[in-house]
């Protein structure tokens, strides 16, 4: 076998097992497959771009995600960066104050928001079903479902019901989930109505908290759901150079 046959046969088993790690866990990251590859960044990367090319991951911040990770159900997408939504979950919970109203959508980090809440009285204004399960028992915190049609996959409920609901509500804290966060663009989604139900979300808020882990960020998406002056910060799990030097209200989350 010559050298470019070796060349290229070393490759496609990485590119291989790059794919396997992708759908096991849902998003890889450049220093930690360097190490069990045990091969430079620079071909890492170079194997990234190649796979994104042939459309079998959209490449991030450090790394890469797999492209059926919108598609997944809430439980499989909050089992991704588990640990970096519950930080950065637990660093916007801690930004309440008591008495105030948080309106949530069904995101996993903002579903770690929830999770992280722990000020009484409360408000919260949700299209989560999971999100009003956590607080449904206690007395302290009233809860308000948006309406909507059933989304199966979220376990959540959108559409124009659920906008116009928004539409008479006023909050404190509008969290949104961040499906693609770009420092130039601003905050993006998938979907059409996901995208429709977020911006009445931030409509109805005085101040807006965009949550992400490190897998969204350098991420466009279809259809636009706000830009950065819409936005009070920019809760994330580790620093942003990209979005530092656009001037972005970055803070990032203790782990």
């Amino acid at each position: 076998m010559n050298t470019d046959s070796q060349s290229l046969r070393f490759t496609a088993e990485r590119q291989r097992r790059i794919e396997e790690m992708l759908r096991e866990q849902g998003r890889v990251e450049v220093l930690e497959l360097a190490r069990l590859l045990q091969v430079s960044e620079h071909t890492v990367r170079r194997d990234l771009l190649a796979l994104q090319g042939q459309g079998l991951l959209q490449r991030t911040h450090g790394g890469a995600v797999t492209l059926d990770t919108q598609r997944l159900g809430l439980g499989a997408r909050a089992a991704v960066l588990a640990d970096a939504k519950a930080a950065v979950g637990r660093a916007a919970a801690a930004l309440v104050e008591p008495g105030q109203t948080v309106v949530l959508d069904a995101g996993s980090t903002p579903l770690a928001m929830a999770r992280a809440l722990t000020v009484r009285p409360l408000t919260v204004i949700t299209s989560s079903l999971d999100v009003a399960a956590l607080f449904a028992g206690d007395p302290q915190v009233q809860i308000a479902l948006t309406g909507g049609t059933w989304q199966h996959e979220n376990r959540a409920l959108w559409g124009p019901a659920a906008v116009a609901m928004l539409a008479n509500c006023r909050a404190d804290w509008a969290v949104p989930g961040a499906c693609a966060i770009d420092a130039q663009l601003g905050v993006s989604a998938p979907d059409e109505a996901d995208a429709a139900l977020k911006r009445a979300m931030i409509a109805c808020a005085r101040r807006t908290l965009i949550l992400g882990d490190r897998s969204k960020l350098g991420n466009a998406a279809p259809f636009h759901v706000a830009q950065w002056s819409q936005v009070h910060a920019l809760l994330i799990d580790e620093p942003w150079a990209e979005g530092e030097a656009a001037g972005l209200p970055i803070v990032v989350a203790p782990g």
